[in-house]
């Protein structure tokens, strides 16, 4: 019952929102970029698997000139929001019935709260110690779920669920990373970190974090439909391209055996980590670029 009421609402949103998305690009004659369609579906594909889509989406629009740099955040969440609702929803059909209901209603919520809640607070903060907090809190995961892959300390499991403890832990966790979405810190690394070092199988996790992702990014992406400041040949491509891709992934995360699948965590987090700390590093290079005014005030 509480699986249903997660895909129904998901499923009306992700209608809604390519309903919006399909008639903006009509009324404006935009007609999907092949080069698009190639990077949304090599990057969703990489996506379904926990790799994460935002961070090789930018490098290549920035290292190609695709757009300008200010509509490349707000692109990007337009086009790859129907792959990631596409995502939570196979993902809940083929695993979510494995996942405590409790676990998987509670954590969705969360995160869907915290990107609502978190949009403020993104120009009260320096957004690269936040990247940097995060890279190196994932590098440190990293580390320890590679000590557990080699058998070197207690880690992983083929849990479905958490004691109750655990289970608070990690639905404050989820609003915690629903927060961490507005400064362009991706769920999907913290969560499979998380879940993994907590005793859960890894699989568990896509439902969780999938879903998730699916419902906050709709929310803040059909602002910006309507606000019109996004690339819409370039979104449109993202989203025809990967929707696809997401179909042929998800059923290779489902049918991937445990261990392999717990060292494709290992290499998620440890490249998410090591992202995260690059961005926070190029983020401090552009504020000691400001006057030393504007370097003292939030970013």
């Amino acid at each position: 019952m509480l699986l249903l009421a997660l895909l129904i609402p998901l499923g009306i949103a992700a209608s809604i929102f390519m309903a919006l998305l399909i008639r903006s690009a009509m009324a404006r004659g935009a007609l999907p970029k092949a080069e698009a369609l190639v990077l949304g579906a090599i990057t969703n594909f990489f996506d379904t698997l926990g790799i994460g889509s935002f961070a090789p989406t930018m490098a290549w629009f920035k290292f190609r000139r695709l757009l300008p740099d200010r509509l490349i955040p707000c692109t990007m969440l337009v086009g790859h929001t129907p792959p990631s609702m596409t995502q939570g929803i196979i993902f809940l059909i083929l695993l979510g019935v494995f996942v405590d209901p409790v676990l998987l209603v509670g954590c969705v919520l969360a995160l869907l709260l915290g990107g609502i809640f978190g949009a403020p607070l993104v120009v009260q903060s320096r957004v690269w110690i936040i990247q940097l907090i995060v890279g190196i809190s994932l590098l440190v995961a990293a580390g320890f779920y590679g000590l557990a892959n080699l058998n070197l300390m207690p880690g992983g499991g083929t849990a479905t669920s958490l004691p109750l403890t655990l289970m608070i832990v990690a639905i404050v966790a989820n609003f915690i990373f629903g927060l961490l979405l507005n400064y362009g810190v991706g769920n999907y690394a913290p969560s499979l970190a998380m879940f993994s070092l907590m005793g859960m199988d890894p699989r568990m996790s896509f439902p969780i974090m999938a879903a998730g992702a699916g419902m906050a990014g709709a929310a803040a992406g059909i602002r910006h439909i309507k606000y019109g400041e996004i690339d819409l040949k370039l979104a449109l491509g993202l989203t025809i391209g990967g929707i696809p891709a997401v179909f042929v992934a998800a059923f290779i995360v489902k049918e991937m055996p445990l261990a392999t699948l717990r060292w494709l965590v290992l290499v998620v987090v440890l490249y998410a980590g090591l992202v995260m700390l690059r961005s926070a590093l190029g983020g401090r290079r552009d504020e000691q670029k400001l006057t030393p005014e504007a370097a003292a005030g939030p970013v």
